[in-house]
């Protein structure tokens, strides 16, 4: 079969990345002869995760969408062009554009439009975000996460969020006994199995707001008897390790860590829910204040399995941590252990979508 060039848009925070290289890495192991290359700018997260995957990444100028009117504004018409045409010699000759939302996706999207080359969208937000609502104009092969209602993405495909090998492998092999799975996990994290667990995320790059709140109510949550394993992100000052107490900058394992956990208290990004969704027993979610306003409703679907609950972060503090511990362990532990299967196959159902995108232009 001859060699075909796929293009992954998906740059900028984890949530757009990791899902474009859990399609890329399925991709390569059903196509091998075909090449992959990703789009990302030198800001993102792509920069060591595309390349630490082993997927070539090319450098487009990044086009930020203002949030207010000002005087940024007026250079968005330039900058757009330039990404455009950037992208426009980079992806040339390409049999498929797929992209995942964010800064990087809607020059790509224009761009592969000039170009002829035929576009697949997946949005991970039940939300849709502004560089996907431009590429649904270009592109009748969309898929979503979850259900939405308004918009082009009203005819998606409902396929899940694609995950990461790590977690699907994961879910496998826990799900003969979930029990014993988390009870290894709690063991090789060496916390003691009778004791609540919490694992705290704050995103990609961590979320100072979060790690104040737990700076604040870590003492009184170690005397209820917590073991706390807290992500407190790279670009942040790293605390003290203490008894019961594991701060780390980044979490290599987060399959052993969801599955560790009786209580994860995260931002609710779509990549995080999904995984919670897959491996974590109850959340709580505090959806960032700042953006479309995505994440406030990422965690829906989660809320109605009665495996979480969201609080904004105008409302949450170390105070109400707190207060609502023993109460939120207490619902924790009648939670059920199992995974919420709607992303579990959600790799394979966007592939097949490229696949009938690739058929449709040859036809």
């Amino acid at each position: 079969m001859r060699s075909r060039t796929i293009v992954f848009a998906g740059g900028g925070t984890a949530g757009h990345v990791e899902p474009a290289l859990a399609v890329a890495n399925g991709w390569k192991t059903l196509h091998p002869q075909d090449s992959e290359i990703f789009l990302g700018t030198t800001h993102g997260l792509e920069n060591t995760l595309v390349p630490d995957a082993g997927f070539e990444l090319q450098i487009i100028p990044k086009v930020v969408m203002p949030r207010k009117i000002g005087t940024r504004l007026l250079f968005l018409p330039r900058d757009f062009y330039r990404a455009i045409s950037a992208t426009r010699k980079i992806i040339a000759g390409a049999n498929l554009v797929i992209g995942f939302g964010g800064y990087v996706s809607a020059p790509a999207y224009v761009a592969a439009r000039l170009e002829r080359i035929p576009i697949v969208i997946h949005e991970a937000n039940v939300k849709v975000g502004w560089a996907n609502r431009l590429g649904s104009l270009f592109s009748h092969n969309l898929a979503s996460a979850h259900r939405i209602a308004r918009g082009s993405f009203g005819s998606a495909r409902i396929i899940g969020m694609p995950l990461r090998s790590s977690i699907l492998n994961s879910v496998i092999a826990a799900s003969g006994d979930w029990e014993a799975a988390r009870r290894k996990a709690k063991e090789g994290l060496g916390w003691n199995c009778d004791r609540p667990t919490m694992l705290i995320l704050g995103g990609s790059q961590g979320s100072s707001f979060i790690n104040g709140e737990i700076a604040a109510a870590l003492e009184s949550l170690i005397e209820k008897g917590a073991q706390i394993h807290h992500s407190v992100g790279s670009k942040n000052r790293l605390p003290e390790k203490v008894q019961n107490y594991l701060p780390v900058a980044y979490m290599e394992d987060m399959a052993t860590a969801y599955l560790a956990a009786d209580i994860v208290l995260a931002r609710s990004g779509a990549v995080t829910c999904a995984e919670f969704g897959a491996l974590g027993r109850y959340g709580i979610f505090i959806p960032l204040p700042i953006g479309n306003g995505e994440q406030a409703r990422n965690a829906d679907f989660l809320v109605a399995a009665n495996r979480a609950q969201v609080i904004f972060q105008k409302e949450f503090s170390a105070d109400w941590l707190v207060a609502n511990f023993d109460k939120i362990f207490s619902t924790s532990k009648a939670t059920s252990m199992g995974a919420l299967a709607h992303d579990l196959h959600a790799v394979d159902a966007l592939i097949s979508l490229m696949e009938d995108s690739l058929m449709e232009e040859k036809i």
